[in-house]
């Protein structure tokens, strides 16, 4: 654990040094799709006689409605369905001030299907639409009226239960009597808390079992019932009262414990060695979110009080029965033991731990699902009620067993993101969330390896967006076991590891995960199978220190909480920073080895950018070095900006737009890179920021999006003056007869604007001459859409965020002093740990 000794520099840090300026983006909305016109008259009349066969269905369920005791919600939900291959324009079906609402979009074979609520009385609205459709006296230039809507329209029926299910279809129960524990999002209608205690009342009524907890977000409420599905059916009540149904998520899951041979002596030797902060210091502390911590261990004893132990559920104690919560906190306080066994220096640990129970000791959420991301918003608040103003890493290798959302947000995943961002306090205290990616656990599919990995998604809740989501690489490649001779490891050293799942297989405008990819051990095979090894895997804590010391640990568990010490160290030594500065930090200190680029790289030329966003979604942005994230040095720097920009605003009587960017000034050294001339130089820029997510099944890019606000970056070109590139980027910055040159292409990133953008993570590297990259010193961060924006009515859109902006300049194969002219300029920066 010793750091660099030479040539390291504290990393220069900026506050509050950006130009603000208004923000109008230059991009404009691209050609939707052709819809095919229909003849107006068959067309339109069959959609009206649909539509009026409602009429007695919707009267019936307002009956219904009142007979039960209700007093507001009266209405019935309605299926629109598109015709194969044709873009369903389903925002245009929503007109909430008549309290018209979407509750959710779906898409099955080539079809859209858009579920609408719609209110007694109200359903005449979409009778006057398909009247003017007919009427030849209301033709628009480009056709009928509401032909873009009307005409993507295949059919119009009465939701069922199958039109509320938005989970993967495989998983939609098929008989009537299966019973299961559903996933129940609710609107939030007038008043969110009367329109639970309502269906809370139904569902007792109907017999369901009701789980304890309940998530809220800014257009759902989400919690769990257990019942038959035709429980579900009988009340259509109860179906026009939801607006999504999903399966709950099965219980948790981990590795069994691997059994090494005992070394009880290595923990006295190394115990020495320790120094760990006292437990009133003020460092970081690690909150470990799993099965308990045993602090009986002699290397953990001295690292977490028992005033710093706690459960999401008092019957469980606090204490570790299964082992792995211990053999995290091993890892998280003093990383792989068999590295700090093979040295003899000093070992100094900059941070403490805490330990959140969240699951007992058999891997699971007691007899019954829980509600995954109501237990651990239980978990983020028991520790800061003992100590509130800490500085955490809130680590977690808990996911769920099955991948099946493929990088849709979930209930768990939303919750990670709501409270990284600190949605009930609006931003004020954002938190850090390490996450494992999740496991493959198969040893058949370690044989297929790495084609395992691409098929094989990253499970909830990792894909969530504010999150780091840590996947497992290796470099543990020699099997010393006795009996193994005839086995070979999978993995090359420095490839991915077989455990490690990954994000190819999801849409492709969903984040790129994972983000990095620690230690997690490999695995053997022969002939016949595959099988783990002790060789292959971390050493660390045992939870029954009085029958071993040592176990060990592998996959994206362990490599999770190899990145919370990381990101704890960095708190360390960096104390002032932002929770999105370090994980920009951890990120930005990323490289893929040359296994993991010979595994998703051509051999030969320059790999595509669509080539180098598939080697992310496998490895992330690769294997992070303490070394580069801790230090600058004379050839390679960094520059770390911490600012605020408000992406919006709306003026009296309009709707809101788009308010702010920021342009950053940057001091670059510029006489020492011209004079470098045609030397092979790099610029890494990353930028992180947290979301409020709105997670529903409304459509990604519609105004019903996930993310409250989006951030993009751009820098200068070599040719362009500082007034080109504000007005290429800035529309707000061009005079009435400037002519822009709009080309997008600056083929020198990896990743390139169109791939990088995904998410609310951006890390991308720019590599060319010394000369080119002299004139780059200028970079600007504008906003992009979000539902701050497109949903006025939560009233978010005045709303200023906070970013961290990372940027790097190295000249890797040359001794020159890069650092000196930027201290000459701004001055030494001082750090304070």
């Amino acid at each position: 654990m010793a750091e660099r000794e030479q040539n390291n520099h504290p990393h220069f840090i900026f506050q509050n040094s950006a130009h603000s300026e208004q923000f109008t983006s230059p991009l404009k909305g691209g050609a939707s799709s052709p819809i095919p016109n229909r003849n107006r008259n068959k067309h339109g009349g069959a959609l009206l006689g649909k539509l009026q066969q409602l009429n007695p269905v919707l009267n019936d369920a307002t009956t219904q409605q009142r007979l039960a005791g209700a007093d507001e919600g009266f209405g019935l939900q309605i299926e629109f369905e598109s015709f194969p291959d044709v873009e369903l324009a389903f925002e245009s079906l929503a007109r909430e001030r008549s309290g018209i609402e979407l509750r959710n979009v779906r898409y099955d074979d080539s079809k859209t299907f858009a579920t609408v609520f719609v209110p007694d009385g109200k359903l005449v609205f979409f009778e006057k639409l398909i009247s003017a459709y007919l009427d030849e006296d209301k033709d628009k230039k480009s056709g009928p009226a509401h032909s873009k809507l009307l005409n993507a329209v295949s059919d119009i029926r009465a939701a069922t239960i199958q039109a509320l299910w938005t989970d993967s279809p495989e998983t939609m129960p098929t008989s009537d009597d299966e019973r299961l524990w559903w996933e129940v999002w609710l609107p939030i209608r007038g008043d969110r808390q009367a329109t639970v205690n309502q269906f809370r009342e139904m569902a007792e009524g109907l017999n369901f079992r009701i789980a304890p907890g309940e998530l809220y977000f800014p257009e759902r409420s989400i919690l769990l019932v257990y019942g038959s599905v035709g429980q579900m059916k009988r009340s259509m009540m109860t179906l026009n009262s939801i607006a999504e149904l999903r399966r709950a998520k099965e219980t948790a899951e981990f590795f069994d414990d691997l059994v090494p041979d005992e070394q009880a002596q290595w923990v006295d030797e190394l115990t020495a060695r320790l120094s760990i902060p006292e437990e009133d210091a003020d460092v970081p502390y690690i909150s470990l979110f799993d099965t308990g911590v045993n602090n009986g261990h002699p290397m953990l004893q001295e690292s977490i009080s028992n005033v710093d132990k706690h459960s999401v559920e008092p019957a469980w104690g606090v204490d570790d029965i299964e082992g792995h919560g211990t053999e995290m906190a091993g890892l998280a306080l003093l990383g792989n033991l068999t590295d700090l066994l093979a040295a003899n220096t000093p070992v100094v640990v900059s941070h403490r731990l805490e330990s959140v129970k969240l699951i007992p000791e058999d891997g699971a959420n007691g007899g019954d699902p829980q509600l995954h991301g109501f237990l651990t918003s239980e978990a983020v608040d028991r520790p800061s009620i003992v100590a509130p103003h800490r500085k955490r890493v809130y680590s977690m290798a808990i996911t769920a067993r099955d991948n099946r959302d493929r990088g849709r947000p979930s209930a768990w995943s939303s919750t990670i993101d709501r409270l990284a961002f600190d949605a009930d306090e609006q931003g004020e205290t954002p938190k850090l969330f390490v996450l494992s990616a999740g496991n493959i656990k198969d040893p058949t599919a370690w044989m297929e390896y790495p084609q395992s990995n691409t098929s094989d998604g990253i499970h909830d809740p990792a894909q969530a967006w504010n999150a780091i989501t840590v996947g497992a690489m290796t470099n543990l490649a020699r099997i010393t076991e006795a009996d193994a001779e005839h086995y070979t490891p999978i993995a090359n050293v420095g490839g991915l590891s077989p455990f490690s799942t990954t994000s190819q297989t999801w849409q492709s405008h969903w984040p790129l995960k994972p983000d990095v990819v620690f230690e997690g051990g490999n695995a053997a095979r022969d002939g016949l199978g595959a099988a783990w090894m002790s060789s292959l895997s971390l050493l660390t804590t045992h939870f029954k220190p009085t029958e071993r010391m040592f176990t060990t640990s592998n996959a994206t568990s362990a490599a999770s909480a190899l990145c919370s010490q990381m990101a704890a160290r960095l708190m360390a030594k960096y104390p002032e920073l932002w929770p999105e500065s370090i994980r920009g930090l951890i990120v930005h200190s990323a490289q893929w080895t040359d296994a993991m680029k010979g595994m998703f790289l051509p051999e030969k030329g320059e790999p595509t950018k669509a080539q180098t966003t598939t080697l992310v979604r496998h490895c992330g942005f690769g294997e992070p070095s303490l070394d580069r994230a801790m230090w600058s040095a004379d050839n390679s720097l960094t520059m770390i900006c911490e600012e605020f920009l408000t992406p919006f605003k709306r003026e009296k009587g309009k709707e809101p737009q788009l308010r702010d960017m920021n342009l950053h000034r940057l001091p670059w050294p510029l006489q020492e890179l011209e004079a470098l001339g045609e030397t092979l130089v790099e610029m890494r820029v990353t930028l992180s920021y947290f979301v409020e997510p709105n997670p529903s099944a409304r459509g990604v890019t519609s105004r019903y999006r996930y993310e409250s606000h989006g951030l993009r970056f751009d820098v200068k070109r070599p040719l362009e003056s500082e007034a080109d590139f504000r007005a290429r980027i800035n529309a707000a910055a061009r005079d009435d007869e400037e002519r822009v040159n709009r080309n997008e292409n600056d083929p020198n990133w990896l990743i390139g604007k169109k791939n990088r953008h995904k998410g609310s993570l951006h890390s991308d590297t720019w590599k060319g001459s010394a000369a080119e990259l002299a004139s780059r010193g200028a970079i600007a961060v504008y906003p992009s859409l979000g539902w701050w924006k497109t949903r006025p009515a939560t009233e978010r859109y005045n709303q200023r965020v906070r970013y961290s902006l990372v940027v790097s300049i190295s000249a890797p194969d040359i001794d020159v002093d890069l650092y000196t002219p930027i201290v000459n300029q701004v001055g030494v920066p001082v750090v304070i740990g």
